[in-house]
C-alpha cells in the first residue's frame, strides 16, 4: 500500500467512513469480457470508504504525483490516450459500471455494506500541473458527479489533524510536527 493512500484512508476514517485500501474486486469471466479485458487480473481500487448512515461508498483513485508535473486535464478529456490509460475508471464508463456493480455485490455479500449502496468516484492528488488544469478538472468532475481532492483539500484536512488530539497514526503525527503552531 502506498503511503499517500494511507493518508487518504486516515482522513476518511476521521470523517466517519469505514475504510479499506487496496481493495480487490473479483470480476467474473463474463464481466471481464464485458469490459474487453478477458485475461485481466483482479481489479484493484486504491481506497474504498463506506458510510453506513448514508449507505454510500467512495471509490478513491490516489495519485500523489509529488515529484512530477502533476495531474493534467488531458488525462480526462480524450486528448492524450496514454494519460487517459492511467485513469480507466474515469474514462471508460463501461469499466466503471461493471467494476462498481461487482464491488457493490461483493461487499454486500460479505456483510460489509447494505445492499445497493451509492458509489461516488473520487480522485485524490497531491499535485496539479497548472491552475488552468485545476479549474478544468474541477469543472469536469462536477459535471460527472465525481469528487476532486487536490492538495488544498489535503492541506485543510491535515491542518485539522494537527489541531486535534493525539492519535498514533503516521499522518496525524507528521501533521502535528509540520503544521502545529502554523494552523490558523
Amino acid at each position: 500500500m502506498d503511503s499517500f493512500e494511507q493518508v487518504i484512508a486516515e482522513i476518511l476514517w476521521r470523517e466517519g467512513y469505514w475504510v479499506r485500501t487496496s481493495v480487490k474486486v473479483e470480476l467474473t469471466k463474463e464481466e471481464k469480457r464485458q469490459i474487453q479485458l478477458p485475461s485481466a487480473p483482479r481489479w484493484e481500487l486504491d481506497v474504498v470508504a463506506y458510510k453506513a448512515q448514508q449507505n454510500s461508498l467512495l471509490v478513491v483513485e490516489c495519485k500523489s504525483y509529488l515529484d512530477s508535473p502533476g495531474v493534467k486535464m488531458h488525462g480526462f478529456d480524450g486528448s492524450n490516450e496514454k494519460a487517459a490509460g492511467r485513469f480507466k475508471l474515469f474514462n471508460k464508463s463501461n469499466v466503471r459500471d461493471v467494476v462498481f456493480n461487482r464491488l457493490r455485490t461483493q461487499l454486500a455479500e460479505i456483510g460489509a455494506c447494505s445492499p445497493s449502496p451509492s458509489v461516488t468516484l473520487c480522485l485524490a492528488c497531491g499535485r496539479i500541473a497548472s491552475e488552468r488544469d485545476r479549474s478544468k478538472l474541477k469543472e469536469h468532475f462536477a459535471e460527472q458527479g465525481w469528487q476532486f481532492w487536490d492538495e488544498f483539500w489535503l492541506r485543510d484536512r491535515l491542518k485539522s489533524m494537527a489541531a486535534g488530539g493525539y492519535e498514533n497514526q503516521v499522518s496525524a503525527v507528521v501533521s502535528k510536527l509540520l503544521l502545529r503552531g502554523r494552523a490558523e
